[in-house]
C-alpha cells in the first residue's frame, strides 16, 4: 500500500520541493471511532530509530532528530541520508539528539536548532547549536552552540528538552534535573539549569526583560524553575503563552503554565512519589511560594510531546491539547476552558507505540514520532 503525504502549500517555493508519497508499506492504516468523529491513523516513514524531533519547513519537507544522533530530512518521496554538520552529541541513556525547531525567518535565514547532550568537564547537559540548511537539504553550515546547560554532571537522564519561539522571537528551552537525588535539589537554585525553563534571544544573547536578568545570584537565562523533566513544550494559541508537560517520579506527570520567575515545586512538592515508594520532599503536593500544576496524572503516562489543535480537519477538535504517552503508550486529547483542562480522551491506545512528539501539520492532521528502535511517523487526520 502506498500512502500519501499531502502537499502543503509553500510560499515562494518549487512544486518539486514539497512532500511526495512515500513509497513504503503502511505499518499502520486503521481507522478508530472517537468522542469528536472517526480518525484515520497512517503510518507514512517507518525505519526511523528512537526518532525524538520532528519540524516542518515551510514548504512542507519533514526534519526528524534520531536519538543517536542523526538528523534527516524527509521529503521528495524519500527519507534522506543523516545530514552531516550535525554537532557531536553524547549519546547514551536518555540522552543523544533531542528537539528540533525551525527559525520563524527560514526563509531568510535558514536556520535551524537542534537541542541535544553535549560532553564536557564533569560529565555532560543539554545544549542548543543552530546552523544553516544547506539549499539542498544534506548538511548544516555555520553551525554555533547558542546555550549550554550548566553544571555538567555524570547523568544519562533527564535532558528534557523541547525548543519552542515565541511570538515575539525568543527560544524557549525546557532543561531536566539530571535525575539524580545528589543534585535534583539544584531545580529550586538560581545558580543552576537544572530544572529550568530558559528563555534567550535566538543567537543565546539574554532578553533584558526576562525575570531574573541582572541579578548577580540568579543565571539571567531563567524563566521559570522547579521543573523536573519536561518533554512537552507548546504555545496556546489563544494566549501566546508557554505551556509544557513534564514526567513526574511515580504518579504526578504534569502540565504546567510557566510563568517568569514563578517556582514549580520540584523537588520540594509532587503529586507522586519515589521510585522506590518513599515521600517526594515532604510528601506533601502544594506549599507556599510554589505554584501547582493545571493538571497531573497518577499514574505516570510518561507525557512527552504537546500540541495545541486549530485546524479545520477535525472541527471537533479545535482548541483541544494533544500529548503523548510513553510509559502507557497511546495519544491523550484534552479539553479545555481557558487554562483549565475539563475532560480528557485516551486514543490509540490498542498500537502499543511509545508517542514521542506530537505536531501539527500544515494539512491539519497531527503527525506523531513513535520512540521505537524502528520509530515511524504517524499522521491522524479525519476519514475520507
Amino acid at each position: 500500500m502506498r500512502v500519501p503525504i499531502p502537499a502543503f502549500a509553500a510560499p515562494a517555493l518549487t512544486a518539486a520541493a514539497l512532500l511526495a508519497p512515500i513509497p513504503e508499506a503502511a505499518a499502520v492504516d486503521a481507522a478508530y471511532d472517537t468522542e469528536k468523529g472517526r480518525i484515520r491513523v497512517q503510518t507514512i516513514v517507518e525505519g526511523l530509530r528512537h526518532p525524538w524531533g520532528l519540524a516542518f519547513l515551510p514548504d512542507g519537507r519533514i526534519l526528524v532528530t534520531e536519538r543517536d544522533g542523526n538528523l534527516r530530512l524527509i521529503g521528495g518521496g524519500k527519507v534522506s541520508e543523516p545530514l552531516e554538520g550535525v554537532p557531536e552529541v553524547d549519546t547514551g541513556g536518555q540522552g543523544g539528539l533531542l528537539d528540533v525547531a525551525v527559525d520563524p525567518s527560514f526563509v531568510q535565514s535558514r536556520l535551524v536548532y537542534l537541542s541535544y547532550s553535549e560532553a564536557g568537564d564533569g560529565g555532560n547537559s543539554t545544549a542548543v547549536a543552530r546552523g544553516q540548511l544547506s539549499e539542498d537539504g544534506t548538511r548544516l553550515t555555520g553551525v554555533e552552540v547558542v546555550f549550554s546547560q550548566r553544571p555538567k554532571l555524570d547523568s544519562a537522564m533527564h535532558f528534557g528538552s523541547r525548543l519552542v519561539f515565541d511570538r515575539q522571537g525568543h527560544l524557549f528551552i525546557t532543561l531536566g534535573e539530571r535525575s539524580k537525588a545528589q543534585v535534583r535539589g539544584q531545580a529550586q537554585q538560581l545558580d543552576s539549569h537544572l530544572g529550568k525553563v530558559i528563555r534567550i534571544h535566538p543567537d543565546g544573547s539574554v532578553p533584558g526583560d526576562n525575570p531574573f536578568a541582572g541579578r548577580r545570584d540568579a543565571l539571567p537565562e531563567i524563566w521559570s524553575y522547579g521543573h523536573r523533566n519536561a518533554q512537552g513544550a507548546a504555545l496556546n494559541p489563544d494566549t501566546g503563552v508557554l505551556w509544557v508537560n513534564e514526567h513526574g517520579p511515580r504518579g504526578g506527570d504534569e502540565i504546567n503554565i510557566p510563568e517568569p520567575g514563578r517556582n514549580y515545586g520540584w523537588p520540594v512538592v509532587s503529586y507522586g512519589v519515589n521510585y522506590d515508594g518513599s515521600p517526594v520532599g515532604g510528601g506533601r503536593s502544594e506549599a507556599p511560594g510554589m505554584t501547582g500544576p493545571i493538571h497531573h496524572w497518577t499514574p505516570s503516562i510518561g507525557v512527552s510531546g504537546m500540541a495545541f489543535y486549530t485546524a479545520d480537519a477535525m472541527p471537533g477538535w479545535r482548541g483541544n491539547v494533544f500529548v503523548g504517552g510513553l510509559a502507557i503508550p497511546k495519544l491523550v486529547r484534552l479539553e479545555r476552558d481557558g487554562d483549565r483542562i475539563t475532560g480528557s480522551e485516551d486514543l490509540l491506545t490498542d498500537l502499543g507505540l511509545r508517542i514521542r512528539q506530537v505536531v501539527q501539520g500544515p494539512d491539519g492532521a497531527l503527525y506523531l514520532l513513535t520512540d521505537e528502535s524502528d520509530g515511524e511517523i504517524l499522521r491522524v487526520g479525519p476519514v475520507g
